[in-house]
């Protein structure tokens, strides 16, 4: 549902107030930002100008230039933004386990996925009714909350001693593919990963294999965080489009596909980050010497 199209003189004043301008965001831009949070929230004509005036404009603003893929606003909503989410993230677990759901943010925040051209940032679900720090923390928490639902069917069943266990079955059936999904995937990805620029691959080893956080891989690149978070969001979504790719192309179904992807995210296994990224590298240079 579209909103009407709203008031220029109200558009205009608006548009002064969230110093939209800095991000290089034009007034019609604007404008379908702000219509867009009045069809999201219903309101009647008579209330529409009230509510324009009670949203948090300068937050709307940053999250449409993001949006669009700014990057003067991305780097500002990194700096600004990044410890905010970090602060959530120890708030909701202090182990620190919250704070992956965090990183995880940056690449559907970035917006990696196209449809019909267009970039699909997750910033197009905010619509200023909130701050966006506040949006953020929401998000996050979700987020986490989500993933704990995804993790709970792995917990371990209680031992075979004790009070609450489960009848065992007189025969235990193996699950026979996970051998040769893990095996095929491994080969995959390590081929996926040696299509990669090699700055590409040394950014994923700092990150995944080094334990380096985005500010030394940036000072170690020479280039902002921000950059090296985009950097690894669309390695990951290169590597997981190329291995994709692969698996139908050795005749896997679609099922097939999926299983050799829940086979190593449940039990990773025998698949280690550097030895993949070595794998990789041995690949790249075997590519290069044929």
């Amino acid at each position: 549902m579209r909103a009407e199209r709203l008031d220029d003189r109200v558009v205009r004043q608006l548009y002064r107030q969230s110093n939209a301008e800095r991000w290089g965001l034009t007034v019609d831009r604007f404008r379908f930002a702000l219509e867009e949070s009045v069809a999201r929230a219903q309101q009647a004509h008579g209330d529409v100008e009230r509510y324009l005036t009670a949203l948090h404009l300068e937050d709307l603003a940053l999250a449409a230039a993001c949006a669009d893929g700014v990057e003067t606003a991305w780097d500002h909503f990194v700096r600004e933004h990044r410890p905010v989410l970090y602060r959530a993230a120890d708030a909701i677990d202090r182990t620190g386990a919250a704070r992956e759901a965090a990183d995880s943010l940056y690449a559907e925040l970035f917006g990696l996925t196209e449809r019909e051209g267009e970039r699909r940032s997750l910033f197009r679900y905010f619509h200023g009714r909130s701050s966006l720090a506040t949006w953020l923390r929401a998000v996050l928490s979700q987020r986490y909350v989500d993933s704990i639902r995804r993790t709970r069917r792995l917990e371990p069943l209680p031992d075979e001693d004790a009070a609450d266990a489960l009848p065992s079955r007189t025969q235990q059936t193996p699950e026979p593919d996970r051998h040769r999904f893990v095996s095929v995937i491994a080969a995959a990805i390590a081929a996926a990963v040696g299509r990669l620029d090699a700055r590409d691959r040394l950014r994923l080893a700092c990150y995944y294999a080094q334990d380096l956080t985005l500010a030394q891989i940036g000072r170690l690149l020479r280039e902002h965080e921000a950059t090296a978070s985009r950097h690894l969001a669309k390695s990951r979504r290169a590597i997981r489009e190329d291995v994709e790719r692969q698996l139908r192309g050795q005749g896997l179904s679609e099922a097939e596909v999926e299983e050799c992807f829940a086979s190593v995210a449940a039990d990773p296994g025998p698949l280690n980050v550097s030895n993949l990224l070595e794998a990789g590298r041995k690949t790249s240079l075997e590519d290069r010497s044929t």
